[in-house]
């Protein structure tokens, strides 16, 4: 459930109608609510009550500080991936007790933010990094707690390109050099081994391989131990997916029976890390029709949102429910038969020069106007997180919503703000 619902012929975010937004800061922008954020939120921490975990928000699927900040007043913690990622964390509010550091690709820079910050702990995914690790450790007189990722060589059934634990993937240690990895961690001054962690992918609507993953991690886990290593912590990911066009995805509740039945008895502190099952239906993004263009074979409806603001039907295929904000009159959709496809099946498409610009294709959609407003739905993970600013388009506002209140909590960044931090050499300004 989300909270962009039709009121009186509008569509709204909370009790604030997405005209009214669009009206005040333009468009496109995303909009958040912050209701279905506390909601989603709180769903997690209902179906882990009887299974003590840390939430930590995987910040990547929306890194706006506000967002972040909503979710540390309710509890969360924070899963990052970069040092910037770091730095949104704890100026969010997150307690850095509760911040784990992933990612392939850490710098020592990063590490050394990670170390002065006093996080709960360090995915490690390497043995060099695992060496770099230490070696910041030891120049700063201290110990990190780390765990290392292992990668169980397991098919998550969800997209090639955000699938993360096989074996050709680039995430994690091969499960089976564990023992020989976790071996060489504890003899390293400066590393203190506190725990093991996996993560499979993301968007997975399957249960089955989460299950098969946790009980690789929780006999490793075991073996471990009996190694003689101090595994307090498992660390579980993330991946939880959710439903952009009807897909019938698992709940929370479902998740964390799962969870329990893996590692019901055992003394394990667990950490998950939910990142898209709470914030992507949490936003929207608000975008509105500058043509309707008849093409030799199709009608194109072109919005003034392109690929740089939303990137996932690019990238992955991805498509996403497209609504107008003005609710439809009841029979618009039933068109004269001999009229439906020129009129209710269109494609849906952004101004940037690529074909792979188009949001969907093939869509029946209530008759639509120039001018019309038009929201993408389920936007708020992975939406303004991946935006760039390729044609020179301009980064589009961020703005959150609480009952009947809106702020803007990112503005606009125009082709003017990015154009300050570009300069000419030397020799083009003397010529």
């Amino acid at each position: 459930m989300d909270h962009f619902q039709y009121k009186d012929g509008r569509l709204s975010a909370e009790d604030v109608p997405l005209s009214d937004i669009a009206e005040a800061v333009g468009t496109p922008f995303y909009c958040y609510s912050t209701a279905t954020l506390e909601r989603h939120y709180h769903a997690f921490a209902e179906a882990f009550r009887k299974i003590p975990v840390t939430i930590c928000y995987a910040v990547k699927a929306n890194p706006n500080i506000s967002v972040v900040r909503t979710l540390a007043d309710l509890g969360a913690g924070a899963d990052v991936v970069s040092g910037g990622e770091l730095k949104r964390a704890l100026t969010a509010g997150v307690d850095p007790a509760r911040i784990v550091f992933s990612g392939i690709g850490k710098t020592r820079d990063e590490l050394a933010q990670a170390l002065d910050a006093r996080i709960l702990q360090v995915n490690v995914e390497s043995e060099p990094e695992l060496e770099a690790l230490s070696e910041v450790a030891v120049s700063k007189g201290t110990e990190v707690a780390v765990a290392v990722r292992v990668n169980p060589d397991i098919d998550a059934g969800t997209h090639e390109k955000i699938t993360t634990g096989k074996r050709e993937n680039k995430f994690g240690i091969e499960w089976t050099r564990a023992h020989e990895v976790y071996a060489r961690a504890a003899k390293m001054p400066g590393i203190r081994i506190e725990g093991a962690a996996v993560h499979i992918g993301s968007q997975i609507l399957d249960l089955t391989p989460f299950r098969t993953a946790y009980l690789r991690l929780r006999d490793l886990a075991a073996m471990l131990r009996a190694d003689g290593h101090d595994i307090k912590r498992l660390d579980l990911g993330g991946g939880l997916g959710i439903s952009y066009e009807g897909e019938l995805a698992p709940s929370p509740s479902d998740y964390a029976a799962v969870v329990g039945d893996v590692f019901g008895g055992h003394d394990y502190d667990l950490v998950i890390e939910p990142g898209r099952a709470i914030a992507g239906n949490a936003g929207v993004l608000v975008s509105r029709v500058t043509y309707i263009k008849e093409g030799a074979t199709r009608r194109f409806v072109i919005l003034d949102a392109a690929m740089n603001d939303l990137m996932r039907p690019s990238l992955y295929g991805a498509r996403h429910a497209i609504e107008p904000v003005v609710e439809p009159v009841t029979g618009e959709m039933a068109e004269d038969a001999d009229m439906l496809e020129q009129i209710d099946l269109v494609d849906v498409v952004g101004p940037i020069c690529e074909t792979g610009d188009t949001f969907t294709r093939g869509v029946r959609m209530p008759p639509v106007a120039a001018g019309d407003l038009m929201v993408i739905r389920t936007a708020g993970a992975y939406g303004a997180a991946m935006a760039s600013l390729y044609n020179s388009r301009s980064l589009v506002p961020e703005v959150m919503v609480r009952g009947n209140r809106f702020s803007v909590v990112r503005e606009r960044i125009d082709t003017d703000d990015i154009l300050t931090h570009e300069s000419l050499p030397i020799w083009i300004e003397d010529s």
